[in-house]
């Protein structure tokens, strides 16, 4: 395909704000699917993980024909844990579609998108999305994409954006916000005319900048990226050229190039400036290394990936029920799979411990570390994991912290609740706007006051409630917040769970297992309301007598259960708490199993 007749472009928007939908109607259109094929929801959220929960984790290619030029779609992340997926791929394409909720406008990973974008000049074309929804604020939207521009500090050009009205539900877009269009036409147009085709220069030799990369059983490693020189064929050599160490090269040959057409990857013979294709032929190519057919050729810069900010330590499982659920549960085993994962994702650094049991697992928030805990549950490992902490830095000789930019619509009647437990976790009010009868609260908090604290939001918005939160920068520490109100129930035993037990210990508080349920001694298996660790013994059954039978047991009624999910328990885990992983159970346990020493550990604690 001529270099004139390719548009390589990125979808970047907000968590929730119809990315994934909008790519769906134009791959429709673009006459990717037959007329009588049934296309599922999210067709790019292939992953399993992604369809439970609804949104992207990892950014896929596609394309689609219109009028005779191919454009290379990239669907990427919403959600600010997986701000590294977005950073790379920007340097992939040549523009990108800024989709921003008619209702919602402008959220924190709106901001952090599209500065990336404006620092690396693309061309933004703004896609207000959803504006078929009732509560649709249009011309307000707008506004407040246009003062992002001016915060941001565009040029002029880029502020003269052009702005197209689309609701991806519907598949319809338009150029005039009072009119709903019939198909995406406008959309496709405006793509092919504002975003500038695929540069490059075809006379010099080849060279392409490793944005991606995946793993194939049969092909081996496929390293995607953009064609930035020259052209290159199956069987050529090439240059590998180390994006951590310059002086670092190796050399390989290709066995295979891939070519973007619809959803799939199609073979081809050779690659010319400014397609995005994948290269097979090298195990140790990896993301952000250059691939060059001259041996000392300069690298092609790399976009520097954002800090980490969330620290967690990964160690063998030590419990007494160690080996007995999971296929891979040694210490080696541990460190192949981490090392591989920060290998694939640049915004993942794992460190290594004096205990050689023991990693560190650095990364961008909450989920983005339970993620990957997700993914090694699917893949049959077993350990634990500690607490989340932030990660301080020594700025200028003073302790600095990690400070979100939180953003919060509520309805009216719930904003002083929330006022109230943000200035508890030493979060700073920066805007309030109304739009009855919802209220839009933007406030300054650092990002450990937001630990655990998303259940009990939900408790007092009575789920009506949406938040958001994306890095802003480091600031001087805060101080003390105190993130846990309650203490816990610790089982006294190793055994099983018995109705008997559990009656007796849901007076102390609310339970989190069910009767059945193998505990050992150690493991916390309920919540006390009160800010202290109460042991309970669940596996106490009622001694039998003349008058008293076991199935007098069937008359006492035990409340509710309803079992902590992933991220409930990464919220839930102190200081002094673990949370043991299995492929097929998640149980919360103190470090220390033993009571006594427990209780000394207590003791001194209170009295140093």
């Amino acid at each position: 395909m001529e270099t004139n007749n390719i548009r390589n472009i990125a979808i970047i928007a907000h968590v929730d704000h119809g990315k994934t939908s909008l790519v769906n109607e134009l791959l429709k259109q673009g006459g990717v699917f037959r007329s009588n094929q049934e296309v599922a929801d999210r067709v790019m959220d292939s992953n399993a993980l992604e369809r439970e929960r609804g949104i992207t984790i990892l950014s896929k290619n596609a394309s689609f024909m219109y009028n005779g030029i191919k454009i290379n779609v990239v669907d990427t992340p919403g959600h600010a844990d997986f701000g590294g997926e977005v950073e790379r791929i920007l340097k992939m394409v040549d523009g990108v579609l800024l989709v921003v909720d008619a209702y919602e406008g402008t959220m924190p990973q709106t901001r952090f998108v599209l500065s990336k974008a404006l620092e690396l000049n693309h061309k933004v074309i703004v896609v207000i999305n959803k504006i078929d929804r009732k509560d649709a604020r249009i011309s307000e939207v707008v506004d407040e994409v246009l003062e992002l521009f001016m915060e941001l500090n565009a040029t002029e050009e880029q502020l003269d954006s052009p702005f197209v009205y689309a609701s991806a539900r519907m598949g319809v877009a338009s150029l005039d916000p009072n009119t709903i269009g019939t198909d995406m036409k406008p959309l496709m147009e405006t793509i092919v005319n504002y975003i500038p085709a695929a540069g490059g220069e075809t006379d010099k030799p080849f060279k392409m900048l490793v944005s991606s990369c995946e793993q194939n059983d049969y092909l081996g490693k496929l390293a995607i990226g953009k064609v930035s020189s020259g052209s290159v064929k199956v069987n050529d050599s090439l240059f590998v050229k180390n994006y951590h160490d310059d002086a670092k090269k190796q050399q390989f040959k290709i066995s295979n190039i891939f070519a973007f057409e619809g959803l799939k990857r199609v073979p081809i013979a050779s690659a010319n400036v400014g397609d995005i294709v994948c290269i097979s032929g090298s195990e140790n190519v990896g993301i952000g290394d250059t691939l060059s057919a001259e041996a000392n050729a300069d690298p092609i810069p790399f976009v520097k990936i954002s800090e980490p900010s969330v620290e967690m330590e990964f160690s063998v499982n030590d419990s007494p029920f160690a080996g007995t659920e999971g296929k891979y549960c040694t210490s080696r085993h541990l460190r192949d799979r981490l090392m591989k994962e920060a290998v694939k994702d640049l915004s993942l650094r794992v460190l290594e411990t004096a205990n050689s049991d023991t990693f560190k697992v650095l990364g961008r928030g909450e989920m983005h570390i339970s993620i990957l805990i997700e993914n090694m549950r699917r893949d049959g490992f077993e350990f634990q994991v500690s607490m989340p902490k932030v990660l301080f830095k020594e700025i200028d000789g003073q302790k600095c912290e990690p400070i979100d930019r939180l953003v919060i619509d509520v309805p009216e009647t719930c904003v002083g609740t929330i006022i109230s437990a943000m200035g508890e976790r030493k979060g700073e009010l920066v805007s309030m706007t109304n739009h009855s009868p919802r209220t839009k609260l933007e406030f300054n908090i650092p990002s450990r006051g937001l630990f655990g604290y998303k259940n009990e939001f939900l408790t007092s918005t009575k789920g009506e409630g949406v938040m958001s939160s994306v890095f802003l920068r480091y600031e001087p520490y805060k101080g003390n917040i105190n993130n846990r109100n309650f203490g816990t129930l610790v089982a006294y035993e190793n055994g099983e769970a018995v109705i008997y037990g559990l009656f007796n210990s849901q007076e102390r508080g609310r339970l989190l297992i069910t009767p059945g349920t193998k505990v050992y001694g150690g493991m916390i298996v309920g919540i006390n309301p009160k800010q202290e660790d109460i042991v309970v013994n669940v596996c106490k059954t009622k001694h039998l007598t003349n008058i008293r039978s076991s199935s007098s047991d069937e008359a006492l009624r035990l409340e509710p259960v309803k079992p902590l999910t992933l991220e409930e328990s990464l919220e839930f885990i102190d200081e002094d708490e673990l949370l043991e992983v299995t492929p097929l159970s998640l149980r919360l346990r103190k470090k220390v199993l033993d009571h006594t020493i427990r209780g000394r550990m207590d003791f001194r604690k209170k009295n140093s």
